[in-house]
């Protein structure tokens, strides 16, 4: 399964699916990126891949990679 970690800068998705546990899943829920939730464009990469900024809801979020793959897309 295709997750926000894997989007390409430009690109759009909508989250079909939230992975993890606890805590983590909470934060990225509280976020504001719940299921059926359009992100609407992956704006930035930083050089080393991490973080990477999407548009989610109308704000721009940065998020880590690892939080990023848990989110899965389609």
């Amino acid at each position: 399964m295709k997750t926000l970690k894997d989007l390409k800068v430009g690109e759009t998705a909508m989250v079909s699916k939230l992975t993890g546990e606890g805590a983590v899943k909470r934060r990225i829920m509280d976020m504001g990126v719940t299921k059926g939730t359009q992100i609407t464009t992956v704006r930035k990469v930083a050089p080393l891949g991490d973080p990477i900024e999407v548009t989610v809801r109308g704000y721009e979020l940065s998020i880590r990679k690892h939080d990023a793959q848990m989110i899965c897309v389609e």
